[in-house]
């Protein structure tokens, strides 16, 4: 998502995070702010104002219904994204658990007996693919070491012979 709208403006992605600009008025020579009307916009604050619609609009669309159902009370883009965040990540605990538990997946992957090879990878690659969108990056050389490493005894010589092309080529 992060990217999708960082390509987009990366206004939108600080509205999204910060919050929405709230456009004001000093009252007399208080330092008091007050929010402006619409009558009062400039087109420089219209601007402003259409910046904080699109990134709403931005959120609002790529989600689904059930979403949609989730974050319908929400005033702000930051308060829709904080709610899609934690139905989707949790709190920082429950982040962290998760983390930990894709972690513990990837050492003790293992290929099960009557599996195929794409079936193994495409497994192994839902694990990689968790803990990526949790922020937890496995270097890729990691993760072919541990694809050659989980491989049965019947691709030994596959695996011996793609550990030595790897050497010779350093």
């Amino acid at each position: 998502m992060h990217d999708f709208i960082m390509a987009e403006d990366s206004e939108l992605w600080d509205i999204i995070c910060d919050g929405p600009f709230v456009l004001t008025n000093n009252v007399g020579d208080l330092p008091v702010m007050m929010p402006k009307t619409r009558k009062e916009y400039t087109d420089g604050d219209r601007k402003v104002v259409e910046k904080n619609f699109c990134a709403k609009k931005i959120l609002v669309c790529v989600i689904g219904p059930d979403e949609y159902n989730r974050i319908s009370a929400s005033q702000s883009t930051k308060e829709i994204w904080e709610t899609l965040q934690t139905a989707h990540e949790g709190t920082t605990q429950v982040k962290q658990s998760n983390i930990d538990m894709f972690t513990t997946k990837y050492e003790l992957f293992r290929m099960k007996n009557d599996e195929s090879i794409q079936d193994m990878h495409t497994r192994f690659t839902s694990i990689i693919k968790e803990l990526h969108s949790l922020g937890e990056f496995i270097p890729m050389n990691k993760i072919v070491r541990k694809i050659l490493s989980i491989l049965p005894s019947s691709w030994e010589s596959k695996v011996m012979l793609l550990l030595k092309q790897r050497t010779c080529r350093r």
